[in-house]
């Protein structure tokens, strides 16, 4: 059974930065794809960043490129998204991802190829 486990979410003012944690247990970290949602109130969910097996291969969406930046400790099985210039717009629940099959990185957009966490709250004043 795969667990996700985030952390790090909170209040922040506009420009400020935040870095969310996602402990996984249940299989072998090192050989999954591992990712980030996000979703706002009234809106859909959306993808916000991913990142190969291989720590090397990264995804973003194009309203966080340049600003977030997601990264893994395969020793720790922790994945974590740092997020700088935080914008109101960012507010969202932030979901840590898990991709199902090992060693693929392909349909990377798609939330049915994942095992997701519970959620975290970011919540970015202006």
């Amino acid at each position: 059974q795969v667990q996700l486990v985030e952390s790090g979410g909170g209040l922040v003012q506009a420009g400020g930065s935040l870095r969310l944690s996602c402990a996984a247990s249940g299989r072998t970290f090192s050989n999954y794809a591992m990712g980030w949602f996000r979703q706002a109130p009234g809106k859909e969910r959306e993808f916000v960043a991913a990142m190969a097996w291989n720590g090397i291969t990264t995804t973003y969406a194009d309203s966080v490129k340049g600003r977030f930046t997601i990264s893994r400790d395969n020793a720790k099985n922790t994945v974590y998204l740092q997020m700088n210039s935080l914008k109101p717009e960012d507010t969202a629940v932030y979901y840590c991802t898990a991709h199902k099959r090992p060693f693929v990185y392909s349909s990377i957009y798609s939330p049915s190829i994942y095992y997701w966490g519970q959620g975290t709250q970011v919540t970015v004043s202006s």
